[in-house]
């Protein structure tokens, strides 16, 4: 189940050796229901063009995204759930993450005709180096910088061809770290339904020690020993509404008292719900979550089918 307001709601009913899927559009699920136990979702409260609608199947499957799969769980309280569905433990919402990322641009003395640039990678870093024991991140590479992009930041008189001149002899690298799991960094939903995201950066040593690590190779491999921060072209670092890299705020683990999944990320508390999205993550390492993310849905789906016979 997706929940999203104008985006799509996919129900799929239990029977998955003769699916009966149901695609909605425009719909927005508004909380999820329960039995008088509170051990089973029973309804899917949907919001579809100004009507209430609900829906229901043996299993629920959440993957709304980091901010909205905790939002929806935290509307879905009720008595037997007084601090959000499936939220015993009351980490729901807390832990949230989103990388620490630095676009940042390097001049190159030599031209660099490469096109497809994003194909490299550096790890060496990835878990600290000599003078700095603990994990600095990931550094990558992104698509090409032209010279539109450097126009959009540079000043008006600037020539074209200067620019294009620049943007020939540019690098342009993709600098990650991991965000620390902190349960101040939280998504909370008021009595109307808002969703407040209150995040503070940390890690900041970290990532300031992987820009200068950067800096460092610069000069081997031919460019100018400086960086130019990309933050006049680019956001130097994804802004808050930036949702990519989010995850954390459902986390998944062996004990209900710290976590609000199991191992197999169904709710502790609720007997047919999963979530399957970045939520389920306990920390976020320092690459992109996507690959993650999917490889965990496809895990949970297998579950999910042996569970259904």
């Amino acid at each position: 189940m997706r929940a999203k307001a104008d985006a799509q709601v996919i129900c799929v009913e239990p029977a998955l050796r003769h699916p009966n899927v149901r695609m909605l559009t425009g719909a927005e699920v508004e909380r999820l229901e329960t039995s008088a136990s509170g051990r089973e979702v029973t309804g899917v409260v949907v919001r579809r063009g100004g009507a209430v609608e609900t829906y229901s199947a043996s299993i629920v499957v959440a993957a709304c995204g980091a901010i909205n799969s905790a939002a929806l769980l935290l509307r879905s309280a009720n008595e037997r759930h007084p601090h959000g569905l499936a939220n015993r433990s009351g980490v729901v919402g807390r832990h949230y993450m989103c990388h620490l990322n630095s676009m940042l641009l390097a001049v190159s003395r030599q031209p660099n005709p490469t096109r497809f640039q994003k194909t490299w990678g550096l790890n060496d870093y990835y878990h600290g180096s000599e003078e700095w024991p603990y994990p600095m991140g990931h550094m990558s590479m992104i698509g090409k910088t032209d010279a539109s992009i450097l126009r959009a930041g540079a000043p008006r008189l600037v020539p074209g061809m200067t620019l294009e001149i620049m943007a020939r002899h540019t690098l342009s690298f993709w600098l990650t770290s991991e965000d620390l799991p902190d349960p101040a960094n939280r998504v909370s939903v008021d009595g109307d339904g808002r969703i407040t995201l209150s995040y503070t950066p940390n890690n900041e040593e970290g990532h300031t020690r992987l820009i200068g690590k950067l800096k460092s190779l610069l000069h081997e491999i031919g460019c100018q020993d400086h960086l130019i921060p990309l933050q006049a072209y680019i956001p130097a670092r994804i802004p808050l509404a930036g949702v990519a890299h989010q995850n954390g705020t459902v986390r998944f683990g062996r004990d209900p008292e710290t976590s609000a999944l199991d191992a197999n990320c169904k709710a502790h508390d609720v007997d047919n719900l999963y979530v399957v999205d970045g939520s389920f993550f306990p920390s976020s390492g320092a690459v992109n979550p996507a690959l993650t993310i999917m490889a965990n849905a496809l895990r949970v789906a297998d579950h999910l089918i042996q569970r259904l016979g």
